[in-house]
């Protein structure tokens, strides 16, 4: 897998330049979108949740409407490069059509460039975030460093997702849509719009099965409290993100050699 991605890596970054510019291709406001998008999300949800609903982030209830937030799109952040990655995997490969019936085309690296797509829009996020920090908070815990090590279990989990839809897709196409369900249901069923503390003590652990539930929570901690991560928990994170991608590859490279086939 880390062999696929170091020999083709400027094939890989053409093709991410390449998915990042062609969405906003057109657009009069370009890769302004980017940034207009989470900000969108974001003043929808909190005025919803903090003015609509009147949800409190703590039981104390004295935290202001920015703290509120900020807490909120720290989860979002997370949420969003998974759900871009499953929204995109399922017609990955029939969306490239081309490539498929070239033999020396690597098929396998089209998942990387779809990892690369999103983890540029969750850097550009993550600026928003520690920006909007800075300004309602006046802090940015020197933590926040440790962010990109926080999220490496699940963009390694994420790539089998992707190695695994990505292939299924070829065969089942209305795979697109379980996936575009999943994403909603994965978003209510993380801790993105409330902690893990205010849920009852005997629905915390099926919570935790959730690969995103520790995820969120670290990044919370590393970004916005100035913890550091749970060491124990992130290896734990780590070593499960490794078996379902190698499974994930294993899979897409016995499955591609039928692609041409179905394509």
């Amino acid at each position: 897998m880390l062999r696929d991605l170091w020999d083709f890596r400027q094939l890989v970054g053409q093709l991410v330049r390449r998915e990042v510019a062609g969405r906003y291709r057109g657009s009069i406001l370009g890769m302004a979108w980017s940034f207009v998008n989470p900000l969108l999300l974001l003043s929808v949800y909190t005025f919803f949740f903090s003015v609509v609903f009147g949800a409190r982030w703590g039981s104390s209830g004295e935290e202001s409407r920015a703290e509120f937030s900020i807490m909120l799109f720290a989860g979002i952040i997370v949420h969003g490069l998974v759900a871009e990655c499953l929204a995109r995997a399922p017609g990955l490969i029939v969306a490239n059509a081309n490539y498929v019936k070239k033999v020396v085309f690597p098929l396998q690296i089209l998942p990387w460039a779809a990892m690369g797509s999103a983890l540029v829009h969750l850097a550009i996020s993550t600026i928003i975030l520690l920006v909007a920090q800075l300004i309602f908070l006046h802090t940015i815990p020197l933590t926040a460093v440790l962010f990109p090590l926080v999220m490496l279990p699940l963009v390694v989990g994420s790539m089998g997702v992707v190695w695994f839809l990505s292939a299924i897709g070829v065969f089942l196409r209305d795979i697109s849509q379980v996936t575009g369900m999943l994403t909603t249901i994965l978003l209510f069923l993380s801790p993105v719009f409330y902690p893990v503390s205010r849920l009852p003590e005997q629905y915390r652990s099926w919570l935790m099965l959730n690969p995103l539930t520790f995820v969120i929570e670290e990044a919370r901690k590393v970004l916005i409290h100035g913890q550091l991560p749970d060491a124990s928990g992130w290896l734990v994170a780590m070593v499960t993100g490794l078996v379902c991608a190698w499974l994930g590859y294993w899979w897409f490279q016995r499955a591609k050699r039928a692609f041409a086939d179905v394509v």
